[in-house]
């Protein structure tokens, strides 16, 4: 019987284990495109920033520095947040700060906004600051695989068809196209995919491993 405890617990320890991994790889800050074309140089682009709130006290500012490249235009109202903007060593900065509650723990809260996309393709790093009411600052601005990754975008190279919409598009409007509508998925990865498959298959592991032990220990 002792035995079959033992394993039962290293199995649930396991299990317990791959599903912290997979809650720390999804619990972080992002930055996404709405609509679902691969964003393109030189267009206009509405991205969506979600913040999760992952500590036992609210997050009550984010500060996000806009890609090198990148030009911040508007953002869309949040009721109980405002939003400025600033310079800093040659960077655009945006700051959210939250007037009431903030974003309460266990919950997360998603930031629109338009900005024009750097002229040439390739990757582009959205370093983010996540404050706490009690002091805490996590900085979302390590690789990616780190434990605190910044956001990554990947620009492409726009078709001719693309570019010809883009310079034709009326005044005002921003070459903004309508957003699709969200999904629950709003950010999802390849890599969160793989996570929770192994956390699920761990859990049905370790479920298989207790009815063994029991039914071995109930034959004796």
């Amino acid at each position: 019987m002792r035995q079959s405890l033992k394993q039962l617990l290293a199995a649930t320890g396991g299990a317990l284990g791959t599903m912290a991994a997979a809650s720390t790889v999804l619990a972080h800050v992002v930055v996404i495109p709405v609509n679902p074309t691969p964003p393109t140089a030189g267009a206009w682009e509405q991205y969506t920033m979600r913040v999760p709130c992952e500590r036992t006290d609210p997050t009550v500012k984010i500060v996000l520095k806009i890609p090198q490249g990148v030009q911040f235009d508007d953002y869309e109202p949040i009721p109980g947040w405002t939003v400025s903007t600033s310079q800093t060593g040659g960077s655009q900065i945006v700051t959210w700060q939250a007037t009431g509650n903030g974003i309460a723990p266990g919950q997360f809260m998603q930031f629109p906004f338009i900005a024009s996309n750097p002229s040439t393709p390739g990757n582009i790093a959205w370093d983010a600051y996540q404050y706490y009411k009690d002091g805490t600052i996590v900085t979302w601005t390590g690789p990616t695989g780190s434990a605190t990754p910044h956001s990554v975008t990947q620009i492409l190279s726009a078709s001719p068809a693309t570019s010809a919409t883009s310079d034709t598009t009326p005044a005002g409007t921003s070459g903004v196209s309508a957003p699709a509508a969200p999904t629950w998925s709003a950010g999802w990865t390849m890599a969160d995919t793989v996570i929770l498959t192994v956390s699920i298959v761990s859990i049905l592991l370790s479920g298989l491993a207790l009815a063994f032990a029991l039914r071995r220990d109930n034959a004796r």
